[in-house]
């Protein structure tokens, strides 16, 4: 990936990112919770979502890091509190499916618009690296490992007996996830342009 398409695809993944950090605020609020909604974060005007280190630093230091293979950035977490939250049990888990379905909703519009629109290759393009970036957001946020959103599904799937798990996942997180970017994201990669192609046709 060169220079110019990183500032390209800045361009892209911030704005998905903001979008997909809306929807957990838009979720805790329907749940009970108006904790994101009182601090000003029901909003797509980036002053509010931008991140020093996941918005800027991390991206770039990604993109050296792994010659530009893998981009990823994220906006500013939403505050949300789960104890506002009408279900227990499953609320921050809905709250966390939020923002990969709203990643989900922008490839999919996109993908239907590229499929079934005449457009010049030139715009194609264009939304492809939308449906990619969103495609690849949405997948990536899935996996169950803190802070991303999949832990918050995994919380909800294990019993009371496995809190262990849960436990250790939340002391060691950020350190497992920064190994799993840096060795094991292919793992991943097959299933992001898998689900790329099965969108766009």
């Amino acid at each position: 990936m060169s220079f110019i398409n990183l500032v390209f695809y800045f361009l892209i993944i911030i704005p998905s990112a903001i979008i997909h950090e809306v929807a957990h605020g838009l979720m805790a609020d329907h749940l009970g919770d108006p904790t994101a909604r009182y601090a000003g974060r029901l909003t797509l005007d980036p002053r509010a979502h931008i991140d020093l280190w996941g918005t800027i630093l991390m991206p770039l230091l990604l993109f050296m890091g792994t010659g530009g293979r893998f981009l990823f950035a994220y906006a500013k977490p939403v505050p949300y509190n789960p104890y506002n939250l009408k279900n227990q049990k499953w609320g921050p888990a809905l709250v966390g499916l939020a923002g990969p379905a709203a990643n989900f909703l922008l490839a999919f519009c996109f993908a239907m618009v590229v499929r079934f629109v005449p457009l010049p290759e030139t715009l194609i393009q264009l939304l492809s690296t939308i449906i990619f970036a969103n495609v690849g957001l949405m997948i990536f946020n899935l996996v169950p490992i803190p802070p991303l959103d999949g832990s918050k599904v995994l919380f909800a799937l294990l019993p009371d007996s496995m809190s262990t798990i849960r436990i250790t996942l939340e002391r060691y997180g950020f350190m497992i996830l920064l190994f799993f970017v840096f060795f094991m994201f292919e793992l991943i990669s097959p299933l992001i342009e898998g689900m790329f192609r099965l969108l766009v046709g």
